[in-house]
């Protein structure tokens, strides 16, 4: 899991949570079962504590979120992906933090979640690159310039090239190998 907004107050803070255990995690943290694929719900979450007296567990209220599942392989990762808008104040963010991990959930490194959408045919490098620029953009020409690098138009003009190059390198090792033999253009 990460969270996907910067660290701080503000109005909502998003936990993202990618891999085989995100959607148990979403049942687990709501006690519901998981709404609609790419439909956004209002649930309360709940963190677990062992209780002293009856060995059962307590339910502690964290938050009220809006959740979303998205079901593999149709999402950023290319794995079930979960995401919860929480409010966004510091003990709220730590308090999610602190459920995630009882949950036997880790905390993403950075960059992780774009690995694991390359690992799962979702970007390619230069999709990849063009992400990164997206997110560094200041102004409006790097914003438009990366957008399009992100959303393949780069990555469909090197594919254009890959046939003809092919091609040629076959016709050019041909050549080398038969400089005897009389080979088509």
């Amino acid at each position: 899991f990460a969270l996907a907004t910067p660290a701080g107050k503000s109005g909502v803070a998003v936990f993202r949570l990618s891999g085989p255990g995100a959607a148990r995690a979403l049942e687990q943290l709501t006690g519901k079962a998981l709404p609609a694929p790419r439909v956004a719900v209002k649930r309360r979450l709940y963190a677990s504590s062992p209780l002293k007296v009856g060995g059962g567990e307590e339910r502690i209220p964290l938050d009220d979120a809006l959740v979303l599942y998205f079901k593999a392989p149709a999402s950023f990762t290319g794995e079930d992906v979960v995401e919860l808008h929480t409010h966004g104040g510091p003990a709220i963010i730590a308090a999610m933090a602190k459920a995630l991990m009882a949950l036997d959930l880790r905390l993403a490194e950075p960059g992780e979640f774009t690995r694991r959408a390359f690992d799962h045919g979702k970007l390619d490098l230069v999709e990849i690159e063009g992400l990164a620029d997206l997110i560094a953009a200041e102004t409006e020409a790097q914003r438009r310039q990366a957008l399009r690098q992100a959303e393949g138009e780069l990555s469909a003009l090197y594919e254009s090239w890959r046939g003809p190059l092919i091609s040629a390198l076959a016709r050019m090792e041909a050549a080398i190998d038969f400089p005897d033999e009389d080979l088509p253009d």
